[in-house]
């Protein structure tokens, strides 16, 4: 019975991942590229469900919304940075079950989350257009989207967190 929670739990998150991801987000024509809030919810999967529904859902659910959204050539890389950076953030992180087990370790881990996935495009840009100065340009986007993907995550988890939803997904 857990295995099946746990197939639909992933299931829903990589949903979530893809439509928040889809949902609000601005081409960028010079990286041919797009900023999205997508890191938000990779953020609350990965401190309230852990690393491995963080690697899941951020890589398979941001890969497929570049898919969905025309960004092809971008999906394989997307699958890389995106689920290292739910893995990295779920890790240092660790599973929250209640409000007050948020602390400074959560903001360190969408930091270094969020600086991960930056070098990530940077490193992936380069290699996709065969030059390490082309990416230059999407570094200030991608800061943004992961500035910005922090910002909205962490009122969001500590909403969640007044609730016993967390809890009650897990226990059952």
């Amino acid at each position: 019975m857990k295995s099946t929670k746990n197939l639909a739990l992933g299931g829903l998150l990589i949903a979530l991942v893809t439509i928040g991801t889809m949902t609000i987000n601005v081409p960028m024509p010079a990286t041919n590229g797009y900023i999205n809030i997508g890191d938000s919810m990779i953020f609350m999967i990965a401190i309230l469900f852990g690393s491995r529904f963080g690697l899941l859902a951020g890589g398979i659910g941001s890969a497929l919304a570049d898919i969905f959204l025309g960004y092809t050539h971008w999906a394989l890389p997307t699958l890389i940075i995106k689920g290292l950076e739910g893995f990295i953030v779920g890790k240092i992180a660790v599973e929250k079950t209640s409000e007050s087990s948020l602390k400074i370790r959560d903001i360190i881990a969408l930091l270094v989350g969020g600086t991960w996935m930056v070098a990530g495009y940077y490193v992936g840009g380069a290699i996709l257009k065969g030059s390490w100065l082309a990416p230059l340009d999407s570094v200030g986007g991608n800061i943004i989207q992961a500035i910005g993907g922090g910002v909205i995550a962490y009122p969001i988890i500590f909403a969640i967190l007044k609730t016993s939803i967390v809890k009650v997904i897990k226990e059952n």
